[in-house]
């Protein structure tokens, strides 16, 4: 899947970034 996160540099971004990726998403950060 491919995901937008935005705030990927805050707590809670950053924790859902990493998630994404072990998942093997496609994660692109704003």
């Amino acid at each position: 899947m491919k995901a937008l996160v935005t705030g990927a540099t805050g707590f809670v971004g950053s924790h859902v970034v990493e998630a994404l990726l072990r998942r093997g998403d496609e994660v692109r950060a704003l």
